[in-house]
């Protein structure tokens, strides 16, 4: 079995990576190290996305995690599964525990610049020098298990981009000493590669109709996915309302011995908007009760983010660090506050610009374009509206656009450049006119779209980017930059 080294390893020079014989700088290494990861099988970057057992192993990732010396044991952990709020609820639980003095990672997917976003510890990306060295350490253990599977013909035949970055992760957690990792899953949960761990507390933040060729059509099927997180005697906080998905984990939780902690049974939570985002910053507020073990109330706690699904997020989050309080951390409330009050999490409806108003919202299935339609219309005042949208082949588009095509004065469509998923702007076009007889502008550059936006925009209204993360990506340092 392979322990993990505490000691630098020597700069990259295998036959399988690139070569860097005549520069041996961080840059090079770097580059180096992500041509290698990108190298590996990708499902985030397939077109048609599979998911199934032969694809998704867990048992290649638990081996991965048996050959780095189990660093998932070393450290305790939150999981947190769903189909939209998984990287908010992250976010605010790694958030307070910060705040509460614990040492904290979080691991979140998928990222907007940087590879290195994907793991934080307290609040700090990975330091690109640090992840060169972690994928150097990486390469042989990856190496013999390509060869062994490569042997026996088993396709893929080793870890995956995404299990890779899972296990990068949780040695760089390791290394800088976290306490406690808040881990997020990639997709559905059941075969997801961080469902090696064993958590103090899981989480199902919410079930809605996405991937459904992946995880299935119906909420139930889904369910099932997101609750093969759930381990025998770990408590599960879930935030999942639909009857038939609550039925499902209820079942899962009962088979497995966890208790289960649910908001509308357990916890309930109020929220109150803020008011005028187009004209300044203001903070929404919650009202919190938590009826599991010892009850807990909180009144007018301030919410760092937009959106009555963040609150709906917040109360999910209060509730798994109650389950944490009670397994005897020590968490005080006015941490609870403060932690609450200072979580942000980037294209959740951020607002990157004034005169105009600049959103950039990562929303990419019916339920998350729900919410932020909802959101603009509690929080958000504008003369005009304005849209620049892209999205994944794989949506729900029809759903999608039937809810911008209400909200929206003018639409821009287009596709991100840098995942072969997107959607051709005119399929999208062409959905739009079928459901409403509208024309919609359609620019074959994201950069194009949103200077076609900016140039409408007048000083009192509001452009917002949304339908993709990977369109999020592309656009929103060219949105924040001054223009």
């Amino acid at each position: 079995m392979h322990r993990f080294p505490t000691t630098r390893a020597s700069p990259i020079n295998r036959t399988s990576m690139p070569t860097t014989t005549k520069v041996d700088g961080l840059l090079a290494r770097h580059k180096a190290a992500l041509q290698y990861l990108y190298a590996r099988i990708n499902y985030e970057r397939i077109p048609r996305l599979p998911y199934h057992d032969r694809c998704f192993k867990l048992e290649r990732m638990q081996e991965l995690v048996d050959r780095l010396g189990n660093p998932e044991r070393a450290m305790r952990t939150v999981h947190v599964a769903g189909t939209k709020g998984k990287g908010s609820t992250a976010a605010m639980i790694g958030s307070i525990l910060r705040a509460a003095g614990v040492r904290t990672g979080v691991f979140s997917s998928p990222h907007l610049d940087r590879v290195e976003e994907r793991m934080t510890v307290d609040g700090v990306e990975c330091p690109a020098e640090d992840l060169v060295e972690l994928v150097e350490m990486l390469i042989p253990i990856i190496e013999a298990m390509d060869g062994d599977r490569a042997a026996t013909g088993e396709q893929p035949a080793g870890p995956t981009y995404f299990e890779i970055i899972t296990a990068l992760a949780l040695l760089h957690f390791v290394r800088c000493g976290v306490d406690t990792a808040v881990l997020e899953v990639g997709l559905g949960g059941r075969l997801d590669s961080t469902n090696v761990c064993l958590p103090e507390v899981a989480v199902i933040t919410s079930i809605s109709l996405d991937h459904t060729q992946q995880l299935g059509n119906t909420l139930e099927l889904i369910a099932a996915e997101k609750a093969g997180i759930v381990k025998p005697g770990v408590p599960l906080v879930s935030g999942v309302t639909a009857l038939g998905a609550r039925e499902v984990i209820r079942s899962i939780c009962r088979q497995r011995g966890s208790r289960l902690i649910e908001l509308g049974t357990d916890f309930d939570v109020a929220y109150r908007p803020p008011r005028d985002l187009a004209d300044r910053d203001s903070r929404g507020e919650i009202d919190f009760e938590g009826r599991s073990g010892e009850p807990v109330r909180f009144r007018s706690l301030p919410l760092g983010m937009v959106g009555r699904h963040q609150a709906v997020n917040a109360a999910v989050a209060l509730a798994a660090v109650g389950e944490l309080r009670g397994r005897g951390r020590t968490i005080l409330d006015e941490q609870i506050v403060s932690g609450l009050a200072a979580a942000r999490c980037p294209a959740r409806i951020e607002v990157v610009g004034r005169r105009p108003t600049v959103i950039i919202d990562g929303a990419h299935n019916v339920a998350s374009i729900e919410a932020l339609v909802a959101a603009i219309g509690e929080s958000f005042t504008a003369r005009k509206k304005i849209l620049v949208f892209a999205t994944s082949q794989d949506k729900d588009i029809a759903g999608m656009m039937r809810l911008v095509l209400r909200l929206f004065d003018e639409i821009i469509l287009t596709r991100y450049r840098l995942n072969p998923r997107a959607a051709p702007p005119k399929e999208l076009a062409a959905i739009a006119a079928r459901l409403t007889g509208r024309v919609c502008r359609v620019c074959s550059k994201p950069v194009d779209a949103w200077n076609a936006a900016r140039a409408s925009a007048g000083p009192d209204d509001l452009v917002c980017v949304a339908g993709s993360f990977f369109l999020a990506s592309e656009l929103r340092r060219i949105c924040t930059c001054p223009t």
